[in-house]
């Protein structure tokens, strides 16, 4: 145990990261390789994605914690001849540092190891890994701030946005609405984008909603049995919530989104009932 964080062991045998501070285990149902497949490698179909485009494949790492989700990413397509940007976020490096240390136990940076190291000297590597071209860039620091600065702008437009921070309770800052709207305003409109995240509460869903995403259902991850998944288009949402889930987001104590980095629970004002109902999803 180091640096704030560490190893543990879960149910079914896997390894993973425990944050001290925040009190959290990473990926704590099934394991990092395992959630990461589930939630973000199936559930986008990348590997079907990038047969079918032809140009390189942005994706934003948001929360890149111990890089078990970058990484599980990366394996899974390195067969495929791509070239894949790859640009994470994190307010610091010391979760991916500690991983790193533990590397055997935790089973998924094999292959990879020299490439993080030079990840975390230089915040940026480019390598070429069976038929893959990489290039992985990261951006240390507070997230919300990095998002409101101009110098935004010029990121690569992401195709893809592997959204894993920790939970609101211990992370509020991550989950407001100025968040997500700055975060759906950078996108590109004729670019498909898809955002999956571990999340299904209410909260999340409408914030993400109000913020101009469509959003839907998403894969089962071990114990839960949905996720949730937002994109700048309803094509990319194979389940999409419904007005029966809307209702029910009405009649919910804990729905409003958090206008700020404090977390709370409060049912719909009056002012977001009106927008979620005119939304283009929930449209007759």
């Amino acid at each position: 145990m180091t640096a704030g964080y560490k190893l543990v062991q879960l149910a079914n045998g896997a390894h993973s990261v425990h944050s001290l501070v925040h009190g959290e285990t990473f990926h704590p149902a099934i394991g990092p390789v395992a959630e990461a497949e589930a939630l973000y490698v199936n559930q986008l179909s990348l590997g079907q994605r990038l047969k079918d485009f032809g140009g390189e494949l942005v994706i934003w790492d948001v929360g890149l914690g111990a890089a078990a989700n970058a990484l599980t990413v990366l394996r899974a397509v390195r067969e495929l001849p791509c070239t894949i940007r790859l640009v994470s976020f994190d307010q610091t490096s010391a979760p991916l540092e500690f991983a790193l240390q533990h590397a055997e136990a935790l089973g998924y940076f094999g292959g990879y190891e020299n490439h993080i190291h030079e990840l975390l000297r230089a915040n940026q590597v480019a390598f070429r890994d069976g038929q893959q071209s990489v290039n992985w860039e990261l951006r240390l620091g507070d997230f919300p701030a990095l998002l409101a600065h101009p110098a935004t702008q010029k990121l690569p437009k992401p195709h893809a946005i592997l959204f894993d921070p920790y939970s609101p309770k211990k992370n509020p800052e991550m989950w407001t609405l100025p968040l997500f709207t700055r975060l759906f305003q950078l996108l590109d409109p004729q670019r498909l984008c898809a955002l999956p995240t571990y999340s299904r509460s209410t909260i999340p869903r409408v914030t993400l909603l109000l913020a101009g995403f469509f959003v839907g259902v998403g894969h089962a991850t071990g114990q839960k049995e949905e996720t949730t998944i937002a994109a700048n288009s309803p094509q990319l949402i194979a389940e999409p919530l419904d007005r029966k889930w809307l209702a029910r987001a009405r009649a919910s104590h804990s729905a409003e989104p958090l206008s700020e980095p404090v977390y709370r629970q409060a049912p719909l004002s009056a002012v977001s009932w009106e927008k979620l109902q005119a939304h283009p999803q929930f449209r007759p």
